[in-house]
């Protein structure tokens, strides 16, 4: 009994963690997906400005 309760224990932290993993993922994409197009912009900018 004592297995049972330290392996649901187990997976209800696996879970926690993948599901915190993906929100951290998520708001980490868009971060670099903004940086990315704020380079992409600025590049731009300077190019015509030339």
């Amino acid at each position: 009994m004592d297995n049972l309760i330290y392996y649901l224990l187990l997976l209800g932290a696996i879970i926690a963690a993948v599901f915190l993993i993906k929100k951290v993922a998520s708001c980490m994409m868009k971060t670099v997906i903004f940086i990315v197009l704020l380079i992409i912009i600025v590049c731009v900018y300077l190019m015509l400005t030339q």
